[in-house]
Order: C-alpha cells, then structure tokens, then sequence
C-alpha cells in the first residue's frame, strides 16, 4: 500500500515538475543504446526529481511548515539537494580518475597523478562539508528548532525508504530475470 501510494505521489510530482539541470543532465549522459527501457520504467534522472518532489510534499506535514514557511523551505531544500549532487557528481569524477591510475591494468603507477588526485578529493571533501554546513545553515534559518531537529529525522527516513525501495526494485528485477521476462 505504501509503496503503490509513493508511485502515485511521485508519479503526480514529476508530472508537475520541471526536472532541475542535474537532473536533465543526467537523462543526457544515458549512452544511446541503453535509452530504451521497459514501459513504466523510470530513468535515473525521472527518480531524482520524483524523489526530490516527494521529498518537498512530505517535508511540509512532517516539519509542520505553516504556508509563510514552506516557499523559502522549499528553494533552500532545493538548494541543499543540488549542493548535495553537485558535489557528489565532483567526488565519483575524481574517484573514477583514481580508478583510472591504479586499475589492475596499470603496469606503472603514476605516483605524482595520484598524490595529486587524493589531495584534490580531500579538498574537495572540505570544500563539500562547508557547503553543506551553509546549505544547512540557510534552511534552518526558515525553521524553529523543532522543525531543525524534525528535518534531520525526516531526511534520515527518506534515506531509508530510498534503499527500501532500491531493495525492492533489485528484488522484482531479479525475479523477472529468474521467471524469463
């Protein structure tokens, strides 16, 4: 029941929606031949804006947001999530460098390559945890301390439903790989 209701709540947001530039970027990064999808398959970018939509509505009744608090919440919440991308997008790059310099095929490890590419991530890491420590700071800014405290629960169970339903879609995926679908 949860479930088939989060799919009509995501479903109604997207439809709503205007997808955010992350988000339009990575329905272009998908390579041509891995496009098609099955129908009512959802490509990784439609999840992200379903689950940044579903994030907005649910976010009002559980902070308790009176009508004056909600349009500031909702432009510094989006503000926290693209932070949140943006900066994760920059760490997989750097990571996905790592990879490149020290794979298995990597005969003769570019020691000074590497040094470099670790530096820049811790950089990076300190450069992230001060954006998200302002992005933070901004949306309390537009809420009491209980509506604090409430934001931070609430964001840990949107994280738990997330991989629930990851789990879940692994799940029904691999059973239709296993009956021959």
């Amino acid at each position: 029941m949860v479930g088939s209701l989060l799919l009509v709540v995501l479903s109604t947001a997207l439809s709503l929606s205007e997808p955010s530039a992350s988000a339009r970027q990575a329905a272009n990064a998908v390579p041509e031949g891995r496009a098609t999808r099955a129908p009512g398959e959802l490509s990784p970018a439609e999840v992200v804006v379903m689950m940044d939509a579903y994030a907005m509505v649910q976010a009002q009744n559980a902070l308790q947001l009176n009508d004056s608090q909600y349009g500031n919440f909702v432009g510094r919440l989006k503000a926290l999530q693209e932070t949140r991308r943006k900066n994760q997008r920059a760490r997989n790059q750097i990571l996905q460098e790592l990879r490149k310099l020290t794979g298995a095929q990597v005969t003769a490890i570019d020691e000074t390559a590497v040094r470099d590419r670790l530096k820049t991530l811790r950089e990076l890491d300190d450069r992230s945890a001060a954006d998200l420590r302002r992005a933070y700071e901004s949306l309390d800014e537009v809420l009491d301390v209980r509506q604090q405290a409430r934001f931070r629960i609430f964001e840990e169970q949107l994280e738990r439903r997330k991989m629930d339903l990851l789990m879940r879609a692994r799940q029904r995926a691999a059973g239709r790989r296993d009956s021959g679908q």
